[in-house]
């Protein structure tokens, strides 16, 4: 192989210099190396910024905030098995029609859409914690409402008030996790929240399984259940610190300071000044930009979401972030948390509930997957190789139900040992594999990353209202599409969609893994960044350790 000159090796790291914009050090390497230079004169601690790794406290910070995600996944899943078991309980002459149930669904949803929309804004004013609190009272009294209702609309809502806790928690937990997290394992910890959701999803239906045939009172405890962890969470409230840049924009810099000490152990205190300076520089820029103005709070939200919509950077990510958010739920994958009991019954299958655990449990498995390789592969080229799959899968799932026997009458008459059948199940678990590898997970995890501060809280509500917006379209249309398009029909329908999400990807998505928060304002700057951010990337592929050395030393002079 043919040695570069020491020349050629010069110019090369000044290009990745040149292509990386410091001029207010937001570059992930700027800011690490700057965070780990202790000394003017000492160098050699500039290779420090490898050894920012998650410490024991940050692991615990996200597994207690991550019980929001298994509640939103509990709370999602449990109504599948519920639906098929309750009957004539809710005080209904006969068992619940498809109108029925999907009014239960998509109050849920409703109830979502309206705190997706507010959940940033509250955050912004409240702080991060104290969202996650109000998310945790919502889910008892939801699921309470649901365990002790004996008519239908008091069901219904349960479901609305359980909705506003989903929404809240969907959009909160991904924003503190992101905002807590070193950059290089930002990706990781937003999927541990969403290993939770896929976690709830599982207990959900095992629970549902267990309980199915508990007369009276079975299907109340599925749905009463789902309190207990949301008590165990609002009880552990107290360790959970406030995010650093929040408290920061708060003005609160010693406090932010000591959260950051927790989260990056045995850097020195000078190091820790770096950082919190470096917060300071960017979650205030609007604030010194509008320094004087004597704006009263309305007149800067107001302001903020002027420029959510008129600065080229921030709409560029709404588009990004709403549409990432868009593709996964009009893919129709919800359609099976709500109600894939209710698909394996008409398919013909003994035990429903059971087989809609295996969908479940393959869903937590491949979120695992996803955990492991989301970093080292990057969003992009995640969603780029799977959303391909999941429109295969369900031409496959489409093509099934068109073969599958039908009685005189012209409905389903099928058995589960029917190989039509046995072949609906197999298309769904591919289905569900390439989705929880890819835009199961990456939507949650970009609209967290993708917003510059001033406007991150109400953009990432936009992008939470449009996936809860999505989420009741299929949760209010899916048995009347199977009904009047036949299910051939409504499979195939979705299979298209994904198609049309896979070109949104391709087009407009790039990778930002590995970028700091600030940075990636930066990358969306002139364009969506797509050939922006793999520019970035393959010039820093080309640098050896020595070499990004050097580079984290012209960083610092350039800064």
């Amino acid at each position: 192989m043919e040695q570069q000159s020491p020349d050629k090796k010069k110019d090369s790291i000044e290009q990745v210099v040149e292509a990386t914009p410091v001029d207010s050090r937001t570059t992930a390497e700027s800011e690490k190396a700057a965070s780990t230079n202790t000394s003017k004169g000492s160098r050699k601690h500039l290779s420090a910024p490898h050894q920012e790794k998650p410490t024991k406290w940050l692991w615990f910070l996200t597994t207690i905030a991550a019980i929001s995600g298994f509640l939103f996944g509990y709370d999602t899943g449990v109504i599948s098995g519920a639906l098929v078991v309750i009957g004539t309980d809710l005080g209904t002459a006969t068992e619940l029609s498809n109108g029925q149930k999907e009014l239960i669904t998509s109050a849920t949803s409703l109830g979502a859409l309206f705190a997706g929309v507010c959940a940033g804004t509250l955050a912004d004013k409240m702080g991060r914690k104290w969202v996650i609190a109000i998310a945790d009272v919502v889910f008892i009294v939801g699921a309470i409402m649901q365990a002790v209702s004996k008519d239908l609309w008091v069901m219904i809502a349960g479901r609305f008030v359980i909705g506003w806790g989903v929404g809240l928690a969907s959009l909160i937990v991904p924003l503190y996790l992101a905002e807590l997290s070193p950059a290089q394992f930002r990706g990781r910890m937003i999927v541990i929240n969403v290993l939770f959701i896929t976690f709830g999803q599982v207990i959900a239906y095992a629970i549902g399984a267990g309980l199915e045939n508990v007369p009276d009172i079975g299907w109340r405890l599925m749905v009463g259940i789902g309190a207990i962890p949301a008590a165990v969470q609002l009880l552990s409230i107290y360790w959970l610190p406030e995010s650093p840049r929040y408290l920061v924009r708060k003005g609160k810099a010693e406090d932010a300071k000591a959260v950051l000490a927790r989260i990056y152990e045995g850097e020195t205190d000078e190091q820790l000044d770096i950082k919190i300076k470096y917060l300071v520089e960017y979650v205030n820029v609007d604030l010194r930009k509008y320094a004087g103005s004597g704006e009263t709070k309305m007149q800067i939200w107001v302001r903020d979401a002027k420029e959510l919509f008129t600065i080229g950077r921030n709409v560029r990510a709404l588009v990004i972030a709403c549409g990432l958010q868009a593709v996964q739920q009009l893919c129709g994958f919800n359609s099976l948390m709500y109600f894939s009991a209710t698909i394996f019954k008409s398919v013909g299958f003994e035990n429903p509930v059971a087989v809609s655990l295996i969908i479940a449990g393959t869903n937590f498995v491949m979120t695992c997957v996803a955990f492991c390789i989301i970093d080292k592969i990057g969003r992009r080229r995640i969603l780029v190789g799977t959303i391909w799959g999941m429109s295969f899968g369900l031409t496959v799932c489409a093509i099934a139900f068109h073969y599958l026997p039908r009685g005189s009458d012209g409905e389903i008459a099928s058995t589960g040992t029917n190989r039509w059948a046995i072949l609906i199940l197999i298309s769904q678990i591919v289905y569900v594999m390439f989705y929880a590898l890819g835009i199961g997970n990456v939507p949650w995890l970009s609209q967290s990353e993708i917003f510059t501060y001033n406007v991150r809280g109400l953009g990432t509500g936009m992008a939470t209202a449009t996936n809860w917006a999505g989420n009741l379209l299929i949760g209010s249309t899916f048995l009347t599409m199977m009904d009047k398009l036949t299910p051939s029909g409504a499979f195939g329908f979705y299979a298209a969609l994904c198609a049309v999400g896979w070109v949104f990807v391709v087009g407009w998505y790039p990778d930002l893994s590995g970028f700091t928060l600030e940075e990636v304002g930066e990358i969306l700057q002139d364009s969506f960044g797509v050939e922006e951010s793999r520019k970035r990337k393959k010039l820093l592929q080309q640098l050896d350790e020595d070499d990004k050395r050097k580079r984290q030393e012209l960083l610092e002079e350039k800064i």
